[in-house]
This record gives structure tokens, sequence and C-alpha cells, in this order.
């Protein structure tokens, strides 16, 4: 068939050009969307012109006190309430919703508490209440409980006015609400991200405001920008107050001039353009905590162009750290009622290489958990080059330790999660840098050069400013290992570091690994690649419910088991 002969498609011909050999693609045609867009359309003019030329929506009316003064003031009080309301109204609903989540039953019962009454009051109610404080209570006075010593005193009337009043309500009111919409955000971030910024010791305040609270904003913001525009439109429930803010200085004009309608065009305007203004934020707002999150590349400085695929950095040689001797003593872990670990006793001599394997179920990756506290031990102890992880020993009896030294201590104990856990707001290059600056003190300066050179030894120097979401699984996770090193751990844990990538990326990985296990630094794995562990490894454990069925050399353990579980694994496996 030639050109010529084509068959034509919506008056387009198939190849048409001389010499062309591909197809001419032809969008669906969807007709019921052209109609509707017509209708739509003919609505928008039909209501403009029933609005812009009906007389008696009395726009001259409208144009005289659009910009009036006693309307911009009014304006002013209404976003000067609303700034003030969002503002002590968020702040106070973060700390409700971090004492919700808290581990103090007493804390979260009291936000709880104070949640459930203030979103069972209605606002017009709540500061009908707060303007009346002064019958309740003639004064207000700080001072010490039970002594009779006042601080300071201020009669209630003077200290509460109707302005006061009003902040204060719409703050208490406001905070209840939001403070839900923020837990929700904090659980709507991925446990892996608390554990990764607990695994590399950062303060609770750091992790706070610093890895979980920026993740879970994206969950926050439509939910409290809602509230916001709520709030703006809320202040004119304050008219019960007689407080001018805009809506009242409306009523107290047509009340005057009878002019009902335009005055009440005056209000609706204005909050049109209020609610334009902060959805624009909230937009702006969206975009910037969207960072890592998006293949946009307009939209994330860390996308690199498309180019020519370029060969692979192989690793550098990994700077040497004095590795640390494990002790793990008679440790036993149990959820509920189900035994994890019984009894598990182990050593692992500095600078040893240690694969742990089993069936999944068999309690491996718990055992790397308590190894730096992530998991509790319900029995027996874990050291580290002689320090108990968790615990200050006195005789026979362990105290365990406040947040803060388990942080410290946990710090010498590197971990390299299955699922990479990286933190996807920030860059490669700040991934590492945030351990070395929040935890040990470091410069920015020196934590980046020190950062920059782990990533060139991981053969990643070309991906410092980019997103976790634009790297593969297997550059992903030699960001970890890069991360985990940064803090120059004596121990190096890792959990399944393979399990989440594509076969064709272990390889680059386990690179990495090898040339660690060379270095000097202590290694304990948790894998199921039997290869890679007779090849790194100078001892193979093999667990089964919970106990160590067998320990020794790899060429003892996976070619000539002593115990029949491991026999009857490795048969399966290999």
């Amino acid at each position: 068939m030639t050109a010529a002969t084509l068959p034509r498609v919506d008056g387009v011909q198939r190849g048409a050009r001389a010499g062309a050999t591909g197809y001419v693609v032809v969008p669906a045609r969807y007709p019921a969307r052209t109609v509707g867009s017509v209708i739509a359309g003919i609505l928008i003019v039909a209501v403009g012109w029933s609005v812009l030329g009906n007389p008696r929506w009395g726009w001259p009316v409208f144009a005289q006190w659009f910009l009036a003064e006693p309307v911009i003031v009014g304006l002013g009080r209404t976003l000067l309430l609303t700034a003030l309301g969002t503002v002590f109204g968020f702040t106070l609903g973060t700390a409700l919703a971090l004492a919700r989540v808290s581990g103090s039953p007493l804390l979260a019962g009291v936000s709880w508490s104070y949640i459930w009454l203030f979103r069972s009051i209605p606002l017009i109610v709540l500061l009908l209440l707060l303007n009346n404080l002064g019958y309740l209570y003639t004064t207000i006075s700080v001072g010490v409980p039970f002594t009779g010593i006042n601080l300071f005193s201020y009669s209630t009337t003077e200290l509460i006015s109707p302005f006061a009043a009003a902040v204060l309500g719409l703050t208490l009111n406001q905070a209840a609400f939001s403070s839900e919409i923020i837990r929700g955000g904090i659980l709507s971030v991925d446990q892996g991200q608390h554990e990764a910024a607990g695994a590399l010791g950062l303060p609770r305040r750091r992790r706070i405001f610093g890895i979980i609270l920026p993740q879970a904003m994206r969950t926050i913001l439509p939910s409290g920008f809602n509230e916001i525009i709520g709030l703006a439109k809320g202040t004119s429930v304050v008219y019960i107050l007689a407080l001018p803010e805009l809506f009242y200085t409306v009523q107290v004009i047509y009340r005057r001039n009878l002019d009902v309608v335009p005055l009440l065009m005056v209000a609706t305007v204005w909050y049109l353009i209020i609610l334009t203004a902060l959805s624009l934020v909230q937009r702006r707002i969206e975009r910037h905590y969207a960072r890592g999150t998006t293949r946009d590349a307009a939209r994330s400085r860390s996308r690199p162009p498309i180019t020519a695929p370029k060969p692979v950095a192989p690793p550098r040689p990994v700077p040497f750290t004095r590795g640390g001797e494990i002790v793990i003593d008679d440790v036993s872990k149990a959820f509920g009622d189900l035994p994890v670990l019984d009894g598990i006793s182990l050593t692992c001599p500095a600078g040893s290489v240690t694969a742990i394997l089993g069936q999944s179920g068999s309690g491996k990756s718990t055992l790397l958990r308590t190894i730096n506290h992530l998991e509790r031990v319900d029995a027996g102890v874990v050291a580290v080059d002689g320090e108990l992880i968790g615990y200050r020993r006195d005789g026979h009896v362990l105290y365990e330790l406040k947040e803060r030294d388990i942080l410290r201590r946990r710090t010498g104990i590197g971990m390299v999660f299955q699922n990479f856990n990286l933190f996807p707001h920030m860059t490669a290059l700040e991934n590492i840098v945030e351990a070395p600056v929040a935890v040990q003190g470091l410069s920015r300066e020196e934590a980046e050069a020190r950062a920059r050179d782990l990533l060139a030894r991981v053969g990643l120097a070309d991906k410092a400013d980019v997103y976790p979401r634009h790297l593969s699984g297997g550059q992903q996770q030699r960001v970890a290992i890069a991360r985990a090193l940064a803090l120059r751990p004596k121990v190096l844990l890792f959990d399944e570091p393979t399990s989440a990538l594509d076969p064709e990326l272990v390889g680059e990985v386990l690179d990495v690994i090898k040339e660690l296990a060379r270095s000097g630094t202590t290694l304990v794995i948790v894998t199921h690649e039997i290869g890679f562990a007779r090849e790194v490894a100078d001892t193979i454990v093999f667990l089964d419910a919970g106990r160590v069925v067998e320990t020794g050399p790899p060429d003892q353990v996976l070619t000539t088991p002593r115990h029949p579980r491991t026999a009857e694994f490795l048969s399966k496996v290999l």
C-alpha cells in the first residue's frame, strides 16, 4: 500500500509524508465533554450577566463602600484575628498533637480531654463565656499554689477585653481541631522514618521538627488550610462581642443606609479575596513540602536532565574504622505471648563480619535490632566494647538509660535498613549531613565535605543533590550505607540489605559491603544471599525459632552443617 492509498482518519492521511514510516496518532474525541463545556460556558455568561446587569445589586453603592475607611479597618481586624488565631491555634494544636502521641498516658489523656471539650462547645458559646469570665472570676492571679503567694493579680474585666476574648476563643477552638489534623499527619509518616532517625541518634526535638513534621506536612496542609479558611470566615462570629471586624462593620453600615445587598457583596468580595490569597499561599507551601516526592522536573531541583547514561563509578576504598566487639548474653524477647528470641548468646569479635541466616520469622531482624536498642529485650544484655546498650549496670541490677544517653551510645552503631528509610524530603547529601551536624555538632561545611567523600566512596559522587525518589533502589541503598557511615560507627548492622532490590541492582550494593568488610568495621548482616555470606563473612550464624542452632566458619556451616535443621534449610535455598 502506498502513501497515496493509505486510509484517512478525520481528514489526516497516515504516513502521508514522503518516505514516512510511522503513524499519525489521532486523539480520541469525547462529544459529551464538548457539550458539557458549552453548557458550562453558557451558565458562566448567564450568571455573570445576571449579576452585573441587574441594577438592584447596587454596584455603584458597592463601589462607594468597597474601599471605604470603616470597611478597610474592619478588614484589617479580620485579618489580624485570622493571623493570631492561626498562629496561636496551630502552635497549641501542635503541642496537643505531640501530647496525644507521647508515651505518657497522663499527657495523652489531658490532650484528649481538651480536644473533646473544645470541639464540643460551639464557638459562639465559647466567646460569650470568655467575655463574661469576669462574672465567674473577678481577678486572675498567678502565684505558688496552696501557699497564698501571688506573683501578680489583675482584674479579669480589664484583662479580658472583647478583642482578647475573641483571640482567646478563636485560639482555643482552632487548637482543638488543628491538633487532630496534625496528629493525623504525624501518624501518616512511615514508622521506618522514626526508626531511621532514632538509629542515627537524632535528638527527639530534631526528629520531630526536622524529620517527621516536614513529611507530615503534605498530609496536614490541605486540611490545615481548610481550617484557616474556615477561621477567616468564622471571625464573623465575633460580632456577638460587638467587635468591629469586617462583617460587623458591614452590618453597622447597612443598618444606617438600608443598602443591605450591596454591603453584603462588599463583605463577600473581600472574603473571596482572602480565600484566593490563602489558596495561593497554600499552593506555594505545598510545592515546598513536595520536594523529593514528585517526578516533575519543573518542581524539583534534584531531578537531573535526561542525558546519555554514564558508566557507574566504582566505589572508592572505605576509610578504616576500628571495629567494636559485640557481646550478646542470654537475650530473650517476646511480642505478647509469642517468643521471638530465646536465650541467645553470641560474640562478634572486633572487625569481624557475621552473617545471620534463617527462615522468615526465625528472629533474625529482631536480634539485629536489639543490638542498637531499637527493640528492648525482656532478658539478657547486649554490649559493644563492654558498654551496655540501653542500660546502666549496678551490680546485678540494670537501670534503663534516659533517651538522650541511649541516643549517644547508639551513634557508635550504624544501621542500614531493608527498605532504605532515606528521608524523602532531603537530597542524598542532606540525608548524610543530617546526623553529623545534629548529633556530633560538626559544622555544615565539615559535614558536607565528609558526605561528599562518602558519596564518592560508594560511587555516587554525581548524585549529591538528587532526592531519593529519583534514585534507583541500588543507589538508595548505597546512600543509606553512606549515611550510616557518616557517624563513623564501630559497628554496622545490615537488615536484609538486598531483599528490596531487583537482581540487577544487588551486585552494586554487595560490592560496597565487601569493601566495608575489608575496612575494619564490625559488620553484622542479616541476609538470604548465601553466596555473598560465604564470600564475605567470617562467621555464619543460623537461627531457628529464636535460637542459635549453629555457628561457625562459612565453609563448615554452609558445606558440612552439623545440625539437621541447618542442612534442611540449606538444601532448600542452595
